[in-house]
Order: C-alpha cells, then sequence, then structure tokens
C-alpha cells in the first residue's frame, strides 16, 4: 500500500474559528478532498517557551527545552505538506508563531552548522510549503514582514516554499466570508498541493 500523502496545516491565531482559521480550513478540505491525509496543529493548544538564545543546540544539535515543539517539529518534518496560517497583527504574525518559529533555531543548526540537512534535495523538491495570511487593512505593505520569516522556516525544514494566499482589507470585507473568491482560491490550492505531490511535480523548477 502506498504511504499517505501527509497535509498538516499550522493555525497560528490564539483566536478559534476566525479568519484565519477558515482560510487554512477551506486549503486543508481541499487537500483532503484530493486523497490528502490531513491534520491541523493549533498552536494556542500546544504548551511550548520561546528560544532562550543560548546556543547550546550549536554544540549538539538539541534544544534543551523540554515541551511539545521537538514532537511537533517532528511530525512536521514527516509531513509533504506544510500550511503555515497567521493574522497580521501590527503589520507582523502573531507571537505564538514567531515563537513556534524561533525555536526551530536547533534544526537549522543541525542542516547548516552540522550538515546533517533534513531532507535530500529530491525530496525538498516536492515537499512543500504554503502561508495563508489575512489583515484588517487595505494596505499594499502589510503582508512585506512575515515574508522572510516563511522562507527561512520552510527552507529550515527542507521544504520548498510554494506559495502565498494573502487576503488583505478584512475590516472591509466584513470578514473572510464576505470574500467567497478567496476562500474558493485557497480550497483549490490545497487540492492542487496534494495531486501536484502525488504527480511527483515540484511546485517550483
Amino acid at each position: 500500500m502506498s504511504r499517505k500523502t501527509v497535509v498538516i496545516g499550522v493555525m497560528g491565531s490564539p483566536r478559534r474559528h476566525g479568519n484565519t482559521e477558515q482560510l487554512l480550513d477551506a486549503f486543508l478540505d481541499g487537500a483532503g478532498e484530493a486523497g490528502g491525509t490531513i491534520e491541523k496543529i493549533v498552536l494556542s493548544k500546544l504548551t511550548y517557551s520561546s528560544c532562550r538564545g543560548c546556543n547550546v543546540c550549536h554544540k549538539t544539535g538539541v534544544c534543551i527545552l523540554e515541551d511539545d515543539i521537538s514532537e511537533t517539529f517532528s511530525r512536521l518534518l514527516d509531513a509533504d505538506c506544510i500550511v503555515i496560517s497567521s493574522p497580521i497583527y501590527t503589520m507582523g504574525i502573531t507571537t505564538e508563531l514567531k515563537g513556534f518559529i524561533d525555536r526551530a533555531h536547533y534544526l537549522w543548526v543541525r542542516h547548516l552548522l552540522h550538515k546533517s540537512d533534513p531532507l535530500p534535495p529530491d525530496k525538498k523538491r516536492l515537499h512543500r510549503g504554503y502561508f495563508l495570511s489575512t489583515a484588517g487593512m487595505n494596505r499594499d505593505d502589510v503582508f512585506i514582514t512575515p515574508i522572510p520569516m516563511m522562507q527561512a522556516f520552510f527552507n529550515i525544514f527542507g521544504f520548498s516554499y510554494c506559495e502565498n494566499i494573502l487576503a488583505k482589507d478584512m475590516d472591509g470585507y466584513g470578514g473572510i466570508t464576505g470574500n467567497p473568491e478567496i476562500i474558493q482560491l485557497a480550497h483549490q490550492t490545497g487540492k492542487d498541493a496534494v495531486e501536484g505531490i502525488l504527480a511527483k511535480k515540484p511546485c517550483k523548477s
């Protein structure tokens, strides 16, 4: 029996069932329809601390903090597709998601300092990463800050950074349900992600 295509969504908003989670759910529903095995990780339900900057991992490649991060990162590394979601708070991602990303520093150490790449290049091309975000403001620059963070995150995990789905002006739309086109886009992108993985087609050349 062939291995299931695993798609994991990471919900970075502290607010449940809001704009960002609805957008993430649409992506996951599409991935599930295409045959993917879907899972959603809600960061507000996890117990983890921020990175302390102690740099012990530079010697060991292991984080000294013992909480939910290690097991969660292991699941993400085993996935075929990771979908990171966050609303924009004060022109950036949530505290929950920023702390989560910072804790991946020990994986970066393994990758770049200890030369232990989490995935070989051929698998990296087929492992897909997506970023979903919503913002209340109608500003063209409202999503600029998170993009480099997502690039770093997916690079650390050995995933190709495939696409962003960004929904601004949620205040103007009266919430995500006022913009059904972006919900449909997320749903279709989820389907396309799984179909692309099953076809062994990288999202980037």
